[in-house]
């Protein structure tokens, strides 16, 4: 089935869109990207490329309205998701909640107050708008903490607390990174770390998938994720009861949701996150490579005011890797050397460094992406680190 002459605006354009950007077009939409960066990398796979600033709605309102869309698809990106509840709420487009429900769920502090209240595992969290309130908010909690900007992801701007005045100099830097000036002070909880993906169908989850999430040399920067999940099934179940309460609770519309939790030292999931948009480099690639579905699609069908035939349940029965290729230290880049063993192979990358390439900060710098699947033992559940496997050489 196509829709000639329908357009479709994926508001924003890097390599994490790119699944959306195809999943559009093969649904025949005529797909505009858009956002400020003219060299990323989802525009040479759009139809048309409308640059706009996607942190400002009443710009991306704009630019929505003079392209006369029929549908709005966020990218993988916090700012990009509140834009597009904005522009569904003034144009009626589909596949969106409400604007405060938006908020509710993409800001940390709004999510940890709710979280609290409702009775959803998760950190003790407490929303601060200035230095005041965080040290309040530090007696009341104690020590270690987290401190985060409200706003951003990625690991942006998050850091460590063991006393006060580590937390004091965290915190600044926290309000400094936050474009609304806000942070949230937040229990240091200890265990595992996994992402949770999800459809929503009349308000139950029709689907799901769940990884473990590794790190390289930012402690708050998923670098790898893998499947199947080390996560029991009882802790997916609880996972996946917790989000069906709150899709009843704030009437989420039909699509996607996705968050991270920590599987606590006590067993229980603790959600840290949750968002209704993608999750970034290629996570979608990743579902489909371990469970053979095709994610981007059922994703950007509610988005598009389509219906989800064909949807259903379907475990990872490939055990697979997606793995960000970063530097341990700074240098210019010289070349990637893969020394995978038999056992595994790389089935599909996206690389875009360039020889000569500066790295500047290892931490956050991301070279490319590759799929590793295992084979060995026919046993399911690649676990890096294989950083030293997928060598990169700098000079």
């Amino acid at each position: 089935m196509t829709f000639a002459g329908k357009r479709l605006l994926v508001l924003g354009g890097s390599h994490s869109d790119i699944p959306m950007i195809r999943a559009g077009r093969a649904l025949g939409f005529h797909v505009i990207t858009s956002g400020n960066q003219p060299g990323d990398r989802g525009h040479a796979e759009s139809d048309a490329y409308a640059p706009c600033d996607y942190s400002d709605p009443l710009a991306s309102l704009d630019l929505a309205t003079s392209l006369g869309i029929d549908a709005i698809c966020a990218s993988a990106n916090d700012f990009s998701a509140l834009s597009c509840a904005y522009i569904a709420s003034k144009l009626g487009l589909p596949g969106y909640d409400t604007v405060e429900v938006s908020q509710l769920l993409h800001h940390k502090d709004k999510w940890r107050d709710y979280a609290r209240l409702n009775e959803i595992a998760g950190p003790v969290g407490i929303g601060c708008a200035n230095m005041g309130e965080v040290e309040e908010a530090l007696r009341h909690l104690g020590f270690p903490i987290l401190i985060k900007p409200i706003d951003l992801t990625g690991g942006k701007g998050i850091g460590y607390g063991e006393d006060l005045r580590t937390a004091l100099e965290v915190a600044e830097r926290a309000f400094a990174a936050s474009p609304a000036h806000r942070v949230v002070v937040e229990e240091f909880v200890t265990g595992s770390r996994h992402g949770f993906s999800a459809i929503l169908r009349d308000r139950k989850v029709a689907f799901h998938f769940s990884d473990d999430e590794h790190y390289h040399l930012s402690p708050y920067l998923v670098s790898a994720a893998s499947a199947p999940s080390s996560c029991p099934p009882a802790s997916i179940r609880a996972i996946v009861a917790s989000v069906e309460k709150i899709a009843f609770d704030l009437n989420l519309v039909d699509g996607i949701v996705h968050l991270q939790f920590i599987m606590s030292s006590n067993g229980s999931p603790m959600i840290i996150e949750v968002c209704r948009r993608i999750p970034g480099d290629l996570y979608v690639e990743l579902v489909r490579h371990a469970t053979g579905t095709p994610y981007a699609d059922w994703i950007l069908r509610p988005f598009a005011g389509l219906g989800l035939e064909g949807l259903n349940q379907a475990p990872a029965t490939r055990s697979i890797t997606r793995h960000c290729l970063m530097s341990d230290e700074a240098g210019k880049f010289a070349g990637f050397r893969f020394g995978l063993d038999e056992g595994r192979k790389i089935i599909d990358r996206m690389v875009w460094a360039e020889i000569g390439d500066e790295i500047l900060n290892p931490a956050t710098e991301k070279l490319g992406i590759v799929f590793v699947e295992e084979f060995a033992n026919s046993g399911l559940g690649v676990r890096p680190p294989l950083q030293s496997a997928l060598g990169i050489e700098i000079t």
